[in-house]
């Protein structure tokens, strides 16, 4: 199966190719289109030859006027070109707005864009199914770009004082919650219109709970992770302190009996346990969608390493028995921990949830060879 996903590179667009990628049935037959594929005839038709499924993310949101106006009907009117000299007719998505009906520059180009595609579909008998999405975040959101909630971590992350407008309201849906409605929407060919709910706060109700978050978290207790909206608040708000936040160093008490220190304090349990590992042997080499874990070495040498995915930079942190520093790992990153001293490595590790073998949220990927999963 041939899909094709515009706007690769933005919020939904990432977070919705990385859930394919993680589907066996899908991986094999992704096609990604950044905005400069639009003006490359050669690449639009290569990609949109005999393909069965489009997912149209691409689109403008800051910017001029007319640019926000023009550019989203551009889009979609340049695709809709492409599909009909490649006499493609696949199941097309399209990524609207609530926005939609607005009459803004942003409501009218979205708008526009829906009507291509609708009459594309018309005319040629596919699948068309409109996604009116509300405020859509997640990990790897831009900052006073696709929501207030990604510029109040940012200021969080920043130490900087929150802006809020007090008066306003936001429709809050994570970027996977989405990715999983558009496969179960395509694997039941559901056409039309497509209305995803998602949680509605006041903008000062969504900035006081990451304020609540991030002061429990900096003060080394886990928040409250039962409600998995507020799981997905809290690992969007972890994505802006990595890397710099860790490793953490954790208070150490000694006196003439030995030491002590808190490894994992939280509100809501999970799962911890120790594991030995011999020397130079690495554990781990996968990632989470949704999983908190912690690694934290209590005696021995090692290094953690932590790729983000579709990315070849690797960060790396030391740490030690000696000085113990805790390491949360970001979600959607490739991981792993290696044992590099001469004795044998003993490590705490800790997730927010029971490991459920039937759910678990883990995916090989190794950190260091990321063209083995590619």
């Amino acid at each position: 199966m041939k899909i094709v996903i515009t706007g690769a590179n933005g919020l939904l667009g990432r977070h919705v190719h990385l859930y394919l990628r993680a589907q066996p049935a899908y991986r094999e037959g992704l096609v990604l289109l950044d905005r400069h594929a639009f003006q490359d005839d050669a690449a639009l038709m290569a990609a949109l030859e005999g393909v069965d499924w489009v997912i149209h993310c691409a689109g403008i949101n800051r910017d001029s006027e007319e640019r926000v106006e023009q550019g989203n009907r551009e889009l979609a009117e340049r695709l809709v070109e492409g599909l009909s000299k490649t006499a493609a007719t696949p199941h097309l998505f399209y990524a609207n707005s609530i926005q939609r009906g607005r009459d803004v520059p942003y409501g009218r180009g979205k708008q526009a864009a829906h009507r291509a595609f609708a009459q594309w579909a018309e005319g040629c008998g596919a699948h068309y199914t409109e996604l009116v999405l509300p405020h859509v975040f997640g990990e790897g959101g831009k900052p006073h770009y696709n929501s207030a909630l990604h510029t109040f971590c940012h200021q969080l992350a920043a130490g900087d004082e929150l802006a809020i407008n007090g008066t306003g309201q936001l429709e809050l849906l994570h970027a996977q919650d989405i990715a999983r409605a558009v496969v179960e929407a395509f694997e039941r060919a559901q056409s039309g219109e497509l209305r995803l709910e998602g949680r509605t706060m006041s903008v000062a109700s969504a900035a006081g709970k990451l304020i609540d978050m991030h002061r429990s978290y900096t003060s080394d207790v886990i928040p409250d992770l039962r409600d998995p909206f507020d799981l997905q608040l809290f690992n969007t708000l972890r994505s802006f302190l990595y890397p710099r936040y860790y490793p953490k160093a954790l208070t150490l008490h000694s006196d003439d009996r030995g030491a002590l220190f808190e490894g994992v304090k939280n509100r809501n349990g999970g799962q911890a346990f120790l594991s030995t590992t011999k020397p130079g042997i690495t554990r781990g080499n996968h990632y989470h969608f949704n999983k908190v874990e912690r690694f934290l070495v209590v005696k021995g040498q090692a290094v953690i390493r932590i790729r983000r995915l579709l990315d070849d930079h690797i960060e790396e942190f030391h740490v030690s028995g000696d000085a113990p520093a805790y390491v949360d790992m970001p979600t959607l990153h490739t991981h792993s921990i290696t044992n590099i001293g001469d004795e044998e490595l003993l490590t705490l590790f800790w997730s927010h949830e029971i490991f459920d073998p039937e759910k678990p949220d883990t995916y090989f990927e190794p950190v260091l060879n990321p063209e083995a999963s590619n």
